[in-house]
């Protein structure tokens, strides 16, 4: 359950600025000696978060040629399906992989 709250949380940056990241972090700092499975899914998780958000100020400069705006548009959409495919299939004990992700915590 804790496994998909990781991935869910991403979501929150739609609320809470910064969210997309903190609740992630923070669920995965505090449930990760629970499981592996809780460690691997918050790490997958994070690393999302943070490839998204390494994309998001890529596009936001990209704004000023005029293509930013479609690609920030299209990235939030591309990170909202993601992160409820990977709930999906977290909770049904399937080990998902983010797409176009960084691995920048290993």
């Amino acid at each position: 359950m804790w496994a998909t709250f990781c991935h869910l949380s991403g979501l929150a940056g739609y609320l809470i600025p910064f969210g997309h990241l903190i609740a992630p972090l923070i669920i995965w700092l505090m449930k990760r000696q629970d499981s592996d499975l809780i460690d691997r899914n918050g790490k997958e998780a994070l690393n999302f978060q943070l490839s998204v958000t390494l994309y998001g100020v890529v596009a936001s400069i990209l704004i000023f040629v005029l293509v930013g705006l479609a690609l920030l548009f299209a990235l939030a959409i591309f990170q909202a399906v993601c992160v409820i495919i990977a709930s999906i299939k977290t909770n049904d004990g399937i080990a998902y992989r983010y797409p176009l992700t960084i691995r920048f915590i290993q």
